[in-house]
Formats: structure tokens, C-alpha cells, sequence
């Protein structure tokens, strides 16, 4: 995770992160592509009540493209909970 700490903004890594919210689960490279998976932890912000809130699963993941790293193209493929 420390790694992609020089690539996204600290605000992202605040509400992102493997101990919080979001975990880091792969990065692939194919035919110049670089694409890192992610994916939401079962974890409510503390602002939450959590007897209010259940999680039900995964939305379909969406695939975002950005920046190109080092002639790279990078897609960020992230998966979030469902929250009932």
C-alpha cells in the first residue's frame, strides 16, 4: 500500500485505505496497461451508526481510467459494497 501512496492524493488515502476503507488487492500489467484492483473493506466510517447499516455484497466493479504512468495506460478497477 505504501507504494501507491506516491500516486494517489492524501485525501483519497484517508477515506482509502487497507486499514479504513478500501483494500489493495492486485495490480496486473498487460500489453501496456497497468490496472489496479481495489476493493471496499466491510468497514462503516465512524460518523455511522452501524446497527443502521448491513452490507450486502458488491455493485458490479467500474473501471476508471487515469494518468498514465510511465507510458503506461492505468485503469483503476474498483469494487464497492452494497449497503442496506
Amino acid at each position: 500500500m505504501e507504494l501507491l501512496s506516491h500516486f494517489f492524493s492524501e485525501s483519497f488515502l484517508t477515506h482509502f485505505t487497507a486499514s479504513t476503507t478500501l483494500e489493495y488487492s492486485n495490480i496486473e500489467t498487460k500489453q501496456g496497461v497497468l490496472e489496479i484492483y481495489l476493493e471496499e473493506n466491510n468497514n462503516l466510517p465512524s460518523s455511522y451508526d452501524s446497527s443502521l447499516y448491513e452490507s450486502k455484497g458488491f455493485y458490479p466493479p467500474k473501471r476508471i481510467q487515469d494518468f498514465p504512468i510511465r507510458g503506461k495506460a492505468v485503469y483503476l478497477v474498483i469494487k464497492r459494497r452494497r449497503w442496506r
